[in-house]
């Protein structure tokens, strides 16, 4: 097990009726700015919630913060909490939301230009950004548990990460009464989303560190058998809250710890929501397989040993074993009626592997994977295998 340092400061409130304790969370004195998307949560009643837990709190509200949160829009809300003297912050909403309030946490004191935060991978330490907690509204990304966010730039077409351990938030709600009105599309995003967040931090080599091992294949086989339950016509409260708690658990860092981890797939899946505006986890699953088939010489190891603990495939040699795990990742994919292929979301994929191989080598992100190797070349070919 490689050396590593672990500490996740969030406090999770998990269940029914939960929000009501925000107010006990958000400082009696502080003046509140509460973050949201496009208005769902005024009609699946969290809006409301939210608003009594905090009626005797200074609240100020901003929605509109769009799917891929984009800097035009947050530059907005940053203007307007520096205006208002905002003191804490409020994402109301599932990852996006969650994002972009991060990347505002972090931008409300940095000197410079905003963008900056993004393009030169500025960290954010405990105590530089502006607190915040979240209510969770639809489970997918685990940002509610972690320090790390992704915000888009139309203008530039990009799609740039950063992070920090100031940007934990201190408090997230988690009811997984959310999900009863929650659109099929968005559920099957989120059980890919989280799916992949884990084989991203499981699917390099074989490792010593079982209960990692362990805890990664376990959240893998709980998305499997409850993505159908989730999916039902009628609600099953014990299935939404396996689904929303194994999305937390699939990025709240400790899978990742002690172990050598990928995250290629989210690179270039990054890539073509910028490109096309396809959603985050539809990208995921188009990179995934091909990925897997193109480094399969340094991945078989790994791709064996999940389709033997994850699928209970055991025949066979370690080579048949690793090309069926890559073949039953495929079938759950389109089990949940997600395709794997470009050239399945938009007839103009030509030319979009080249533009790739451009954009990683201007940005000189030569050495991507698990063992720093993959260079603008190789992604390439990867989403040339992806039309």
């Amino acid at each position: 097990m490689l050396n590593f340092e672990f500490k996740n400061p969030t406090k999770i409130l998990f269940g029914k009726g939960e929000i009501a304790k925000i107010s006990k969370e958000v400082p009696a004195n502080a003046k509140v700015l509460m973050i949201y998307g496009g208005g769902s949560i005024k009609n699946n009643g969290v809006y409301d919630q939210v608003k009594e837990a905090l009626k005797d709190h200074e609240i100020y509200e901003f929605g509109g913060v769009p799917a891929n949160p984009e800097y035009e829009v947050l530059v907005n809300a940053l203007q307007f909490i520096k205006e208002k003297d905002i003191d804490f912050l409020l994402a109301v909403g599932g990852g996006s939301v969650i994002d972009g309030t991060k990347f505002l946490s972090a931008a409300a004191n940095y000197d410079g230009e905003p963008w900056e935060i993004l393009t030169k991978s500025v960290r954010t330490f405990e105590g530089e950004g502006l607190p915040f907690g979240t209510v969770l509204t639809l489970p997918a990304t685990g940002s509610e548990m972690n320090s790390g966010y992704v915000i888009s730039r139309r203008e530039t077409n990009e799609k740039l990460s950063s992070g920090g351990p100031g940007l934990f938030p201190q408090f997230s709600v988690l009811d997984p009464e959310v999900v009863r009105s929650i659109p099929a599309r968005q559920i099957v995003n989120g059980l890919t989303d989280a799916y992949t967040h884990v084989l991203e931090q499981y699917m390099t080599a074989p490792s010593p560190a079982d209960l990692q091992e362990r805890i990664a294949e376990s959240i893998l086989i709980s998305l499997q058998e409850t993505a159908p339950k989730v999916l039902a016509d009628d609600f099953d409260y014990e299935a939404a809250g396996n689904f929303m708690w194994c999305c937390t658990m699939a990025l709240n860092g400790l899978i990742q710890k002690g172990v050598i981890t990928d995250w290629a797939v989210h690179a270039m899946g990054h890539e073509l929501t910028a490109y096309f505006g396809i959603d985050h986890a539809r990208t995921l699953a188009i990179i995934a397989p091909s990925h897997y088939r193109y480094n399969f010489e340094v991945k078989k190891g790994k791709l064996a040993q999940y389709a033997e603990r994850v699928w209970g495939i055991k025949e066979g040699t370690l080579e048949e074993r690793a090309e069926a795990g890559i073949r039953k990742l495929e079938d759950f994919f389109h089990s949940l009626h997600i395709q794997t292929k470009l050239s399945e979301y938009t007839e103009d994929f030509q030319g979009t592997a080249e533009r790739v191989e451009k954009a990683f080598t201007e940005r000189k992100w030569t050495g991507l994977g698990e063992y720093k190797k993959l260079t603008p070349q190789d992604a390439k070919k990867i989403v040339e295998m992806s039309y």
